[in-house]
């Protein structure tokens, strides 16, 4: 395993997780700010450092393994602090989608790399808008306190809700190559 700066910051992200959990049970403004700061801090090294990592011709595999795992897990755990500050069947359905979706895709990829067709289920553009709008949804939600500004609240529920919308297109897109590796493996 190779340390560089594109694999350090992607362990910095992860380790951003539990800070961003401390942040967020601290006292308003304070602590909505804090966790929404470091989660959009996180969000937007998560572009650069597969940016630099190519730019440099430093990609690795530890990098390509543990870069979509972090983004995973900062995003599941932003989605279960929502939800518990949220409190809402709109936010819980939608946190539900996204992490079942990262579930199944994940799955998806682990099988498709077992059968050699990692190709086949690689990230798309549709993927990239999908993440761009969950990035900012969840950032947004981490700011709003619910019983305050509820116009930027639902406007980020709906953003939230579109993010879902690209997240179920962009797992249907998986699943049909998914469906033509097996059709090409059986026939």
């Amino acid at each position: 395993m190779r340390f560089n700066l594109p694999n350090t910051l992607t362990l910095l992200r992860v380790a951003a997780i539990p800070l961003m959990a401390v942040l967020f049970y601290g006292e308003p403004p304070f602590s909505t700010w804090g966790a929404a700061s470091v989660f959009t801090i996180a969000a937007v090294t998560d572009w650069f450092d597969g940016w630099l990592a190519r730019r440099s011709g430093q990609t690795t595999a530890f990098g390509a393994f543990l870069d979509p795992v972090a983004d995973k897990l900062i995003v599941a755990t932003a989605l279960v602090l929502l939800v518990h500050r949220f409190d809402n069947s709109l936010v819980t359905l939608c946190a539900c989608v996204i992490v079942g979706r990262e579930i199944v895709v994940s799955a998806l990829r682990e099988w498709m790399a077992q059968l050699g067709r990692s190709t086949a289920v690689k990230v798309s553009q549709l993927g990239k808008w999908k993440t761009g709008f969950q990035m900012t949804a969840i950032g947004m939600l981490l700011v709003i306190l619910p019983d305050t500004y509820k116009y930027w609240s639902w406007f980020a529920q709906a953003i939230l809700f579109f993010a879902v919308v690209l997240t179920l297109w962009s797992m249907m897109i998986y699943l049909q190559a998914f469906a033509q590796v097996l059709r090409e493996q059986e026939g």
